[in-house]
């Protein structure tokens, strides 16, 4: 799908450990800040135990995971929206990518440095937050003066409707208040799709804990989980050094033993992958057959021509139906064949919405 996260903080706050856990491409970690300097893009692959259950079942030849896409971008610090540091380059990155992950230091460490000294995890979320929001708001007042300009002469409803949008996100910016605070109807929506502001990304906080804190948190956990109350944000917490250690580890039974004893179900990247997943609003369908189980990305509500055009280009354009049977009626029958003979598999037409978990099968002619 082309869709990435960009994983952001301050200097030194464990983004290039997180990263190095959740990808096989090694971004350089020092003590010491701008240690990443050019994006690091990792493919991921998504963990779905559902893909498991098929592999079992089918044995096929060739297995295909999802995948996301995660962008280690440069650490910011005060003043990047004037340019300050590496400030110019972490905004335009920032800009390419279309969710934010925002690490934050939730942990004491003597040995570690902090760019402002100490540890504060609200205070440098609102370090980047206001960066973030200063360069929304010159987004936003440069593309005001254009757009009245043309409401007064034109009289376009759309344009009128932009420059209202325009009014709200610039006072919402200037209260400190970042642009996905700003709830929209569905016209004002439509009239400010192209505006790409970078408050207006969606975010998932990551809290990077000692071990200690791993299971049940801290007192820096629960002071991010306060100050994002109200901007509908997800909080998760890791603990990117023990990730590092589980990420050593050689066979999956070493690492689940390691979980264990730390209280743990599973490895926090796993969990960080799938928030990642859905939070660009990715899901997943499936086909399956002997030679090959397949997870396929989509968009939430796509139809099914155009998952059918993830495929391939000439399954939307010659699309003649869809064959679908849900997941849990493919692994409760055992097989296509049976699903079928007992009433589990619909045929679907132009309008149906795929939905997660789908296994698809497409008609087409070219």
């Amino acid at each position: 799908m082309g869709l990435q996260c960009g994983i952001v903080g301050l200097p030194n706050v464990g983004k290039s450990t997180l990263f190095n856990c959740l990808s096989n491409a090694k971004a350089q970690s020092a003590n010491f800040p701008f240690c990443t300097i050019e994006p690091n893009v990792g493919v991921i692959t998504v963990p779905d135990e559902r893909l498991n259950k098929l592999v079992e079942l089918v044995k096929p030849q060739n297995v295909v995971p999802a995948v996301v896409e995660i962008v280690d971008i440069a650490g910011l610090v005060k003043g990047a929206s004037k340019g300050e540091g590496l400030g110019n380059k972490f905004l335009s990155n920032i800009r390419e990518t279309d969710a934010i992950i925002h690490v934050l230091r939730c942990f004491d460490d003597d040995n570690i440095v902090h760019v402002d000294g100490s540890v504060d995890p609200v205070r440098d979320k609102e370090i980047i937050d206001t960066e973030l929001q200063l360069k929304d708001l010159e987004t936003v007042e440069n593309r005001l003066q254009k757009e009245e300009k043309r409401a007064i002469t034109g009289g376009d409803p759309i344009t009128k409707r932009l420059v209202e949008v325009l009014h709200l996100y610039k006072s919402a910016l200037e209260k400190g208040l970042s642009a996905r605070t700003v709830v929209l109807d569905e016209l004002q929506q439509e009239a400010s799709g192209d505006l790409q502001l970078l408050t207006n990304k969606p975010v998932l906080y990551v809290c990077n804990v000692d071990e200690a804190s791993v299971v049940n948190g801290n007192k820096y956990v629960e002071a991010v989980r306060e100050a994002v109350k109200n901007e509908h944000a997800e909080v998760l917490v890791i603990g990117a050094a023990i990730e590092a250690d589980i990420a050593e580890l050689e066979t999956y039974e070493e690492k689940q033993l390691f979980l264990e004893d730390l209280g743990l179900k599973e490895a926090g990247v796993n969990k960080l992958i799938r928030t990642a997943y859905h939070l660009l609003n990715l899901q997943t369908y499936f086909t399956a057959g002997p030679k090959e189980v397949r997870a396929w990305t989509f968009r939430k509500g796509m139809k099914a021509p155009q998952t059918a055009g993830i495929i391939h280009s000439d399954f939307e354009k010659g699309f003649i139906r869809a064959e679908v049977i849900k997941y849990e009626d493919f692994i409760a029958y055992g097989s296509e064949a049976k699903c079928k003979e007992a009433g589990k598999m619909s045929v679907e037409g132009k309008d149906y919405v795929v939905q997660d978990g789908d296994m698809m099968n497409f008609r087409f002619n070219v």
